[in-house]
């Protein structure tokens, strides 16, 4: 597991064009190492391999998921009319993340 370090939560923040405070970022990394700890005590739980990942953490009986099905979709032209910005056959949006 990759080691979450201050250099990389303010990376990711940068990324992501968050504003912290540098106290903000104490406190991140040390929920992250909190969490980190965390998974290691679990991965050494004896057998824990052998378990199979749960969906839900409890039996769903009788539910059953709609079948997919084809159905006629919006034209092209139909899903670009109201795009503010068009570029070839995208709507283009502004940049959220370096």
């Amino acid at each position: 597991m990759k080691e979450v370090t201050l250099e990389l939560i303010k990376n990711c923040a940068n990324n992501l064009m968050f504003e912290m405070k540098e106290e903000e970022y104490e406190t991140l990394l040390q929920e992250f190492k909190i969490v980190q700890d965390q998974f290691a005590h679990i991965g050494k739980i004896q057998g824990i391999q052998d378990v199979e990942p749960m969906t839900f953490p409890f039996p769903i009986d009788g539910v059953t998921l709609r079948k997919d099905e084809v159905k006629p979709s919006l034209s092209k032209e139909e899903a670009l009319k109201n795009a503010k910005d068009v570029f070839g056959d995208q709507i283009r949006l502004p940049k959220v993340v370096n």
